[in-house]
């Protein structure tokens, strides 16, 4: 019987055996030499470790913008910052334990510190890959020189090595983005208090250039302050664009129940600019309901922005419960009447006192007639169409007001308090 015999051409051609894996005894002494390796090198690395940072520095000069610039602004606090960190990941390689702590507060020193300064997120993660690749070759430049023959078993710790870089990667990122938020949080907290204060009218002379690089507005500038009020809070963004024209520079600061909008304006202009804005635009813009806007007039400077918002307080008291605008320049004689709302309710009492006490249906018609005729400019004829009455109904209404009143229609001052009167009671509504 005849043997089968396998060619060794037929072994060459065959599968390829898998390895068998190291037995633990095995695998350990590889990695107790491989541990041995990296500690001899990384001591290496400690005591040459200023020439070691004179090349990390270099690099960071060399392939990253960012750092050129914060090098030539301050060569020693970045050398000294990439010391430190070199210093505590050579350290690291040695004892992982023991240094893994101050390494980990060294990072996030390092990040925190470079978003404090605006040193981009990006250059920062690239400058510790960089020392890490560094560190890495100068590991196995060491070793090779030392023993050539050990230079195979960094490769069983250089996944630790890597691992190490991306961990404090990690930690570098999460302390700047922590850092930026806080940034962000003390940037609004200071602007909202710049922005009260000048609203307010409390604001010092001295703070005013820092307001107006905070919101961003010309301390000379001309401005005008909007009010608003009477939407749900999720609605303000189209309350906002419903008020102020869009591209209008405004600085927006809410309140529990009123936002107020700091407007700069053109400097020979006395209101808003009129919208120039697209139908999509104009959308946005579409009245929203029981939103009241009041107008204030215009003001020169940051420092009068508080007498800004007073006035646009004053439109906003003006504008009816169900909504509206009202821009206070166009109604000076009602601004004059909320000023002083007790003697705003004494002039309707006095005035129009008779009239208010008659009943209420009578009331309401002698009101409307008398409102609707100083509407009309004094013209019975244009009265009698909006009221659908003749001309001659219209006077004799005038002449029962005029009696029950005590006033002449035919003298101006008299017309002046019952408009005034008609006005106190419009606007005053409790």
């Amino acid at each position: 019987m005849q043997h089968a015999v396998r060619s060794r051409a037929a072994i060459r051609t065959g599968l390829t055996p898998v390895p068998r894996p190291r037995t633990p005894s095995v695998a350990s002494l590889m990695d107790a030499d491989a541990l041995r390796v990296l500690h001899r090198a990384a001591r290496a690395l400690l005591d040459d470790l200023p020439d070691l940072t004179d090349r990390l520095v270099a690099l960071l000069r060399e392939q990253e913008p960012a750092y050129r610039a914060a090098i030539t602004r301050d060569p020693t606090a970045t050398w000294q910052e990439a010391h430190r960190s070199l210093r505590h990941s050579v350290a690291s390689l040695l004892d992982p334990r023991g240094a893994r702590d101050a390494a980990r507060r060294c990072s996030w020193r390092v990040g925190a510190t470079r978003a404090e300064q605006g040193l981009p997120l990006d250059a920062l993660l690239h400058a510790f890959r960089l020392g890490g690749a560094l560190v890495w070759q100068r590991l196995v430049e060491e070793t090779s020189r030392a023993a050539p023959e050990d230079v195979r078993l960094l490769v069983h710790v250089a996944a630790d090595v890597w691992n190490f870089v991306d961990e404090h990667c990690t930690v570098v990122a999460d302390a700047y983005r922590q850092t930026e938020c806080q940034i962000g949080r003390r940037r609004e907290n200071r602007a909202r208090q710049l922005a009260a204060g000048l609203l307010d009218g409390t604001s010092r002379i001295a703070d005013l250039p820092e307001a107006a690089q905070v919101l961003a507005l010309p301390e000379q500038g001309r401005y005008l302050v909007v009010a608003v009020a009477g939407v749900h809070p999720a609605r303000s963004d189209a309350a906002r664009a419903a008020a102020v024209p869009s591209g209008t520079r405004v600085h927006w600061h809410a309140g529990a129940e009123v936002d107020h909008g700091i407007v700069l304006i053109g400097a020979g202009d006395d209101g808003l600019p009129e919208p120039a804005e697209s139908e999509q635009e104009a959308g946005r813009r579409a009245p929203v309901p029981g939103l009241r806007i009041g107008v204030g007039s215009a003001v020169d400077g940051l420092a009068c922005v508080g007498d800004a918002r007073r006035l646009a307080d004053t439109a906003l008291d003006i504008c009816p419960e169900a909504g509206g605008t009202v821009r206070l320049d166009d109604h000076l004689p009602a601004a004059l009447v909320v000023s002083s709302p007790e003697l705003g309710r004494a002039l309707a009492e006095r005035v129009l006192g008779p009239l208010l006490r008659l009943e209420p249906a009578d009331r309401e018609v002698l009101l409307d007639t008398l409102t609707t005729w100083l509407d009309c400019d004094g013209s019975a004829q244009r009265a009698g169409e909006r009221l659908y009455c003749h001309r001659n109904t219209v006077l004799n209404r005038l002449r029962r007001c005029e009696q029950l009143t005590g006033r002449s229609l035919a003298r101006p001052a008299d017309v002046v308090e019952m408009s005034l009167a008609l006005t106190a009671r419009h606007v005053l509504r409790d």
